[in-house]
């Protein structure tokens, strides 16, 4: 059963953390403190609730509570070897907990349950890191909010913080929260809502100054040439450069990508101070541990062409991998004996790439962490704004972000990770995958960690197989017509422009009509061939030049047929468009290897069941033709194979999991048959 208190504190935390303005995704904690009986002595027992690591206080559960012996937590000060021990604290709080369950205890535990209030907030508001991040903040904190908000400086969140702020506390009655230097706020109440209250006051006090008293144009004049492109020009840009930058993101280990055209970073990168407060980095350590210390922001207008944008980005992250092990090379530590060596260096490439005119790349191990570096990212800019509004953004040092960067503690929270799957980080667009044989594919790639574009002649069919999948962190549905150029080109600009780029293309689109030579038109013979034939090389062409400008290899598979080895009867058009595409294997396995792009086909038989070819009128006909009747046809392609065995969409998802998995990273040109065994479609 929930206790009361804690009921509370979630409630609270929910609200808090639905809004952005208060603090950004999984930043932040709340607690609670109370009592509760404890089991073995039947005794009442002080306890506190407290948001655990990694959590998100706008979906906060019970589970993603620590529960800990408030007493306990206190005792640590007796034991406490200060700020060159602070790792031990943390390791100690396991010591300290109540029951078993919930979340580990974060690193902020200490200032919950050091400070003498019975409810504790800890955001990170832009209006707050704003003030905390001005030169002049103390003096800003005391100006703003009198004697009721204390100024903290900058210390590393942990232990020490926490007797820190408890001190202050104590030492300012009135003090109903506090601003910590270069980072963020907190705000404390003797009950819920009046903690609550406290925290939104800070926030809409700062907020509110920052508007009133605040500069103009903090970011100073516009830079000639580096306004926003015109809205369908920006995303066409955005779209050529996206498979670059991508590969720039991931030169060290795969990526998958985020982008924004919002008017919060279009403005900032046409401001004439954009290239000097880029330069600074970010400043409250939930921003630059998802943003890395700096953005790379590229240094020519809008109106460059994108060859030129091309050159000018791999220059660039030349330099910012160069500077970048500069910056851990001055800070690294070899270790002492108080001090571990420092973890290995984690990548040297950047995780937001900024296009003035057009934008901002954002990249993670996922879709949602891409997604979330890019929201920090607006927040830093928000932080910048203000507090170049009121006086001069000053943010904490490199030698503190590093502290941070490469604590032992963030590279132990690293570690506990859960091992990535299979295809964790690639991006594939399937076609005609709304239905039978693409869908299967589509629903065990992103079963093994991908994120899959949807792509279907039918966009609400698209959509609808993809809200099946996920969210659209997961999978998104886009409209294509594999037979129109055009449309091919839109549908992978989307795909580009949602997950970052693309790294497996599955072409599976397909239709087919069962008429003997004399009775199959020459319209048929088009429709058939402009589908799979000409869609499959258009859908390729399209792919291979994102594949190649990303430089990280690739898969592309066809979805043939037994039929493209099979002289089976009736089947003219069809069959013979199948070889078109089991041929295309070869030939592009061939040119596109140098690139490191592998290419390889699948043949199934007889999939009957769930199949949309198979439900259009192609399975009555099949039926005719080998005298059965249509609900036996799959059992009838099953008693001609090998093995007795139906043939399903799945067996064929199964074949692409393998062929686009680590296990086959050798192989290329290859055709595997799913058929069960069809002795007259053996490949020779």
């Amino acid at each position: 059963m929930t206790s009361p208190t804690a009921a509370a504190l979630i409630a609270r935390s929910n609200r808090l953390g639905a809004d952005p303005e208060n603090t950004n995704y999984a930043g932040g904690n709340t607690s609670a403190k109370g009592t509760d009986t404890d089991p073995v002595t039947g005794q009442p027992v002080e306890l506190l609730w407290v948001k655990g690591s990694g959590g998100d206080l706008g979906t906060l559960t019970e589970q993603g509570l620590a529960v800990l012996r408030l007493d306990r937590v206190r005792a640590l000060q007796n034991v406490y070897r200060g700020p060159d021990r602070e790792d031990e604290m943390v390791a100690a709080f396991d010591y300290c907990l109540h029951g078993k369950g919930g979340a580990a205890p974060s690193i902020d535990t200490a200032m919950h349950a050091l400070v003498d209030a019975a409810h504790v907030d800890h955001l990170h508001p832009d209006s707050g890191i704003a003030i905390a991040t001005a030169a002049d903040g103390e003096a800003l904190t005391a100006e703003i909010f009198g004697g009721r908000v204390a100024w903290v400086p900058w210390r590393r969140p942990g232990f020490q913080l926490g007797l820190d702020i408890a001190a202050i506390k104590a030492e300012n009655p009135d003090a109903v929260g506090c601003i910590l230097g270069g980072h963020g706020i907190t705000a404390w109440g003797d009950s819920s809502e009046e903690a609550e209250a406290h925290t939104l006051w800070i926030i809409e006090t700062a907020a509110a100054h920052i508007a009133e008293h605040g500069k103009a144009e903090p970011f100073g004049g516009v830079r000639v040439g580096f306004e926003a492109l015109p809205a369908g020009e920006r995303r066409a840009r955005a779209a050529a450069l996206a498979g670059t930058i991508r590969g720039i993101a991931s030169t060290d280990k795969p990526m998958v990508g985020h982008f924004t055209d919002a008017d919060v970073v279009l403005d900032f990168l046409a401001a004439e101070k954009a290239p000097a407060l880029a330069a600074l980095g970010t400043s409250c350590p939930d921003h630059f541990l998802r943003t890395k210390v700096k953005p790379l922001l590229l240094d020519l207008p809008a109106t460059a062409t994108a060859e030129e944008q091309t050159a000018r980005l791999h220059e660039l992250h030349a330099a910012y991998r160069a500077d970048y092990q500069a910056y851990y090379d001055a800070h690294a530590s070899a270790g002492s004996a108080t001090e571990p060596a420092s973890p290995a260096i984690r990548g040297a490439d950047p995780l937001i790439v900024l296009v003035p005119g057009v934008g901002m790349f954002s990249y993670g191990a996922n879709k949602q962490t891409a997604r979330v570096a890019g929201e920090f990212y607006v927040n830093a800019i928000n932080v910048m704004r203000g507090a170049e509004a009121l006086s001069t953004y000053s943010p904490i040092s490199d030698a503190e972000k590093f502290r941070i960067e490469y604590w032992a503690l963030e590279e132990a929270k690293l570690q506990r990770m859960p091992k990535p799957k299979s295809h964790q980080g690639r991006i594939a667009f399937v076609t005609g995958a709304a239905s039978g044989i693409g869908k299967a594919i589509a629903t065990r790639l992103a079963a093994e960690g991908a994120c899959v574009v949807v792509a279907d002649l039918d966009l609400d069919k698209a959509r609808a197989a993809a809200a099946e999948l996920g969210g659209t962190d997961v999978a998104i549905g886009v409209a294509a017509d594999v037979a129109d150029a055009a449309a091919v080109r839109a549908a992978l600009d989307e795909a580009v422009l949602a997950f970052g780029g693309v790294d497996l293309v599955v072409n599976n689109a397909g239709l087919s009509l069962s008429k003997p030579l004399l009775e199959t038109t020459e319209a048929d013979w088009d429709l058939q061939h402009d589908v799979m034939a000409k869609g499959s090389f258009l859908v390729s062409q399209a792919a291979a030049r994102i594949l190649i400008d990303q430089r990280l290899g690739g898969d592309i598979v066809y979805i043939s047929s037994k039929n493209s080895v099979f002289a089976g009867p009736n089947n003219i058009a069809y069959s013979a468009t199948k070889a078109d595409q089991a041929h295309q294997v070869r030939l592009l396995a061939v040119e596109l290897g140098e690139h490191g792009v592998r290419v390889n086909g699948i043949n199934p038989d007889g999939v009957v069941r769930g199949s949309g070819i198979f439900a259009s009128g192609w399975g009555a006909n099949r039926a005719a033709t080998y005298g059965v009747a249509e609900e036996d046809l799959g059992q009838y392609y099953a008693n001609r194979t090998i093995l007795k065995r139906e043939v399903v969409p799945e067996n064929v998802a199964d074949a692409v999991y393998v062929l686009t998995g680590p296990d086959l990273s050798r192989t290329t040109g290859l055709h595997i048959p799913v058929d069960s065994g069809v002795a007259a479609a053996f490949l020779r």
